[in-house]
C-alpha cells in the first residue's frame, strides 16, 4: 500500500504535464463526484465530444515539434521512474457497457498515459468516458477511433511506458536532423504514421492519409522534389508480376487483360491481340503490357507526383480508395500512394499559372494523358518518425513496422536499412476465383 502512494505521488507531476493537452471537459470531476463507481454512470454518454481529439496544424518538422518531443520526453521519464503502467489483460474485447476487472485495469492504464482523467474513478463498468478515453488514446496511436480495444489496441496499450521512451528519445534525433530550413512550401511523408501534410509558412495546409511501402518493400527515407504532374498515367505491368500474376488470370479469364483495358506490345512496339499469346507457356515474359489510363481500373489512378531520386518511386493516387479507411496501410512496392490526391495536386501546383483547380479537374475528365511541370519544384522530405509530441502536448505514437527503432536484431543487422532498389519481385501468392480483381500495384511505371 505504502509503495502505491509513492508511486502515485511519482506520477501526479507526469501525468498533469500530459493531461495540458487533453480536451477534457471542465464538469467531469463533477460529475465523477456525483455518480462515484455506479453503474448508472454509462449512461452519461454526452463524455465522448468533450475528448475528441483535434488534429493539429503544427507541421511534424518544425522547431514547435522538437521543443514538445523535448517536453514529452521528461513525462515519460517521471512515468517510467515511477514504475510505468500496468497491462491490460487482452481475453476479449472491451467496449461500451462491458463491466468486469480488465475494465478496471484498462481505467488505471488510461489515467497512467493521461487519456482518462484520474477523477473517473476505478469503476468495472465500460462507460462513456472510458470509451473517449479509449478513442482519446487510438488517435494518439494512429488506430481508427472506434473506441472499441480489440487486437490493436491491446498491443498499443501494452506497450511498456520504457519502450515508449526509447521511442521518443531515438525520434528526437531524428527531428532535429530536420530543425533546419526545410523551405517556405515543403511536403512531408511520414512513413510510419502513413500520413502525408503539405507545409506553408509555418503551418500544415492539408493532411492525406497515405498507402505506403510494404515491409519487404520500404518506401526510402530522402530528401528531393515533387518536379512533375502527370494526369490519366499509363501503367507499365512490371516484369516480376507478368509470370507469376498476369500468365495465371489469363489462364482462368482469356478476357482479363481486355476488361481491364491492358494492352500488349512487342519489341517493335506493335499491339498484340492476347489471343496470339500461349498462355500456357512462358511464351508472355517476351511483351510489354500497358494499362491504359483510367482512374476506376488504372493502378496509379488519375495522378502521379513525380519526384528526382534514385529509387524508381514516386507519388500518385489509386483506385482503391479503401485502402485509407485501414490501420495498417502498409500496401506498395514503395511508392506513397495520398489520399485526396485532387487536393494535394492543387497545393503542389498553385504557383504554376493555368493550373487552378478548375484545369486540374478539367484535365482528369480528359481522360487524356496530360503533363504539369510545376513553376517551382517543392521540396519534399519522406521520413521516419514514430513517436512526437504536438505543442498542444498530444503525445503521439506509431509502430515502428521497419524496425528501425532499435528493439529488434534485424534493426542492427540492416535489415531495416533503406532498400537501395524500391521495387522487389511480388512474393508468390494464389491465385484465387476473384480474377477480376486488378493486378496488384507495384507502383513501377516507367511511363
Amino acid at each position: 500500500m505504502a509503495k502505491d502512494h509513492r508511486n502515485a505521488s511519482l506520477r501526479q507531476p507526469a501525468i498533469a504535464a500530459i493531461l495540458t493537452g487533453l480536451c477534457l471537459g471542465a464538469s467531469l470531476p463533477a460529475l465523477a463526484a456525483g455518480y462515484g463507481d455506479q453503474a448508472e454512470w454509462a449512461q452519461r454518454y454526452d463524455a465522448a465530444p468533450r475528448l475528441a481529439v483535434t488534429r493539429s496544424n503544427t507541421p511534424v518538422l518544425s522547431q514547435q515539434t522538437l521543443a514538445a518531443t523535448e517536453q514529452a520526453i521528461e513525462t515519460y521519464r517521471q512515468i517510467v521512474a515511477a514504475g510505468g503502467w500496468n497491462m491490460v489483460p487482452a481475453s476479449s474485447v472491451l467496449k461500451l457497457g462491458v463491466s468486469g476487472p480488465s475494465v478496471v485495469a484498462l481505467r488505471k492504464r488510461l489515467v497512467a498515459s493521461g487519456d482518462l482523467d484520474a477523477s473517473a474513478g476505478a469503476s468495472p463498468v465500460f462507460d462513456s468516458f472510458v470509451e473517449a478515453g479509449v478513442k482519446h488514446f487510438q488517435a494518439r496511436h494512429g488506430l481508427l477511433e472506434t473506441g472499441l480495444v480489440s487486437k490493436d489496441t491491446f498491443a498499443a496499450l501494452n506497450a511498456p511506458a520504457d519502450l515508449r521512451l526509447h521511442q521518443l528519445e531515438i525520434n528526437l534525433v531524428r527531428l532535429r536532423s530536420y530543425s533546419g530550413n526545410l523551405g517556405e512550401r515543403f511536403v512531408m511523408a511520414n512513413i510510419p504514421a502513413m500520413a502525408v501534410e503539405t507545409v506553408e509558412n509555418g503551418a500544415v495546409a492539408t493532411h492525406h492519409a497515405a498507402g505506403v511501402g510494404k515491409i519487404d518493400r520500404q518506401s526510402p527515407v530522402m530528401m528531393t522534389k515533387a518536379t512533375d504532374i502527370n494526369f490519366n498515367p499509363f501503367w507499365t505491368v512490371p516484369p516480376s508480376l507478368i509470370k507469376k500474376d498476369l500468365i495465371p488470370r489469363m489462364q482462368k479469364n482469356p478476357d482479363y487483360l481486355t476488361e481491364h483495358k491492358i494492352r500488349i506490345f512487342d519489341k517493335d512496339n506493335q499491339e498484340v491481340p492476347p489471343s496470339q499469346i500461349d498462355w500456357t507457356t512462358n511464351q508472355a515474359t517476351n511483351y510489354r503490357y500497358r494499362q491504359d489510363p483510367g482512374g476506376d481500373i488504372n493502378s496509379l489512378g488519375v495522378v502521379r507526383i513525380n519526384i528526382s531520386n534514385p529509387y524508381g518511386v514516386y507519388m500518385h493516387d489509386t483506385p482503391e480508395k479503401g485502402v485509407f479507411g485501414d490501420d495498417f496501410r502498409f500496401v506498395s512496392s514503395g511508392c506513397i500512394r495520398v489520399q485526396n490526391v485532387r487536393d494535394y495536386v492543387a497545393w503542389l501546383l498553385k504557383d504554376t499559372p493555368g493550373w487552378d483547380r478548375d484545369h486540374i479537374d478539367e484535365a482528369i475528365r480528359s481522360g487524356q494523358r496530360i503533363d504539369a511541370k510545376l513553376a517551382t519544384p517543392v521540396p519534399v522530405y519522406w521520413v521516419y518518425i514514430t513517436a512526437w509530441s504536438t505543442p498542444e502536448g498530444l503525445i503521439q505514437f506509431r509502430d515502428d513496422i521497419y524496425q528501425r527503432d532499435g528493439f529488434e536484431p534485424t534493426a542492427s543487422s540492416g535489415a531495416g536499412a533503406p532498400l537501395q532498389q524500391a521495387i522487389q519481385p511480388d512474393a508468390e501468392r494464389p491465385i484465387s476465383a476473384a480474377s477480376a480483381r486488378p493486378l496488384p500495384m507495384n507502383d513501377d511505371d516507367q511511363q
